[in-house]
């Protein structure tokens, strides 16, 4: 999502672009901070897990308070408007969205550094901290959390378990499932999620500046078969 909004988003220059997609990509993980054991949970061992509990019980359970469509974007968009003033706390929520976002792309990554706690501490904060000294001043911030949180929820939307009713659950407990699909099956793994890689790096492609750099190697290519 982060890739195909770019022509709307809020950012200037390739490096603003890159932080944009990785914001946008690793936050789209963020709700599933709601139980001990999810992805965002495990990923930076008791720095990550120890919060989990908390808010769990804050959204009251799984699949609730944080993906409620209208409640989340706005809740998480607010916490990253008051992080977004300052580096430091800037640093940890990039960090945390490409810790994420790592952890979402394991599967096409060479090797395992990515999966573990240490390894996966390095990589985004050293990526967060590099961004951000090329892109100071994120005001995007804000905007790339909530965005990634409701394509979270849009996406869980579509499964069996579906999401809340906006706001309205709590007053009474109702949920909205559109599709029967459901998750971790070969469907997601081996067909989905692939196609959705392929359709990111189509969109970066078409929306960035590594057009501009692509495009002229492609015509000296398709001279040289002609």
């Amino acid at each position: 999502m982060g890739a195909a909004t770019l022509p709307w988003a809020p950012v200037e220059g390739p490096v603003a672009q890159v932080a944009w997609i990785a914001a946008v990509g690793g936050m789209a993980m963020l709700p599933d901070l709601d139980h001990n054991g999810s992805t965002v949970s495990d990923m930076w061992g008791p720095v990550t897990d120890v919060p989990s509990g908390a808010i769990g019980r804050l959204a009251q359970g799984h699949r609730w308070g944080t993906h409620d469509a209208v409640l989340a974007p706005v809740t998480f968009g607010a916490l990253a408007v008051a992080a977004a003033n300052a580096f430091w706390s800037s640093l940890l929520l990039l960090a945390l969205a490409i810790g994420l976002a790592l952890r979402a792309l394991h599967f096409v990554i060479p090797g395992r550094a990515e999966n573990t706690v240490i390894g996966n501490l390095v990589l985004s904060w050293a990526g967060a901290w590099l961004l951000l000294e090329h892109s100071p001043g994120p005001a995007w911030l804000p905007w790339a959390v909530a965005l990634g949180v409701l394509t979270h929820i849009a996406g869980d939307a579509l499964t069996t378990q579906g999401v809340p009713v906006p706001v309205l659950w709590l007053l009474r407990r109702s949920r909205l499932a559109l599709t029967p699909l459901r998750t971790g099956t070969a469907l997601e793994k081996v067909v989905l999620a692939p196609a959705f890689v392929l359709v990111t790096l189509w969109c970066v492609y078409l929306n960035t500046d590594v057009r501009a750099a692509v495009d002229p190697v492609l015509q000296d290519l398709r001279s040289l078969s002609g």
